[in-house]
């Protein structure tokens, strides 16, 4: 929690990113690959983010995560 606020006061602001990186289905990577399959990292502080290929965009906090997560299930009911 200190960290967090540390990070939110001091930290790094991830405006520079990688390119999207789509990993192996059975490849061990991070947090941020098993929600889409695929990540950007910051070029600045190396924190690896989920991203859509179908929204094209960086999923960032952690209610745009729940919030994809969410689409996902509503589409594969549907």
């Amino acid at each position: 929690m200190i960290a967090e606020l540390f990070d939110s006061l001091f930290g790094c602001r991830h405006s520079h990113y990688s390119f999207p990186i789509s990993v192996r289905p059975a490849s061990r990577r991070g947090s941020a690959s098993k929600l889409t399959g695929t990540y950007v990292a910051c070029l600045d502080c190396g924190r690896e983010f989920p991203y859509d290929w179908q929204e094209m965009k960086v999923i960032t906090s952690p209610s745009q995560q729940r919030n994809y997560v969410a689409s996902l299930a509503h589409r594969a009911a549907a």
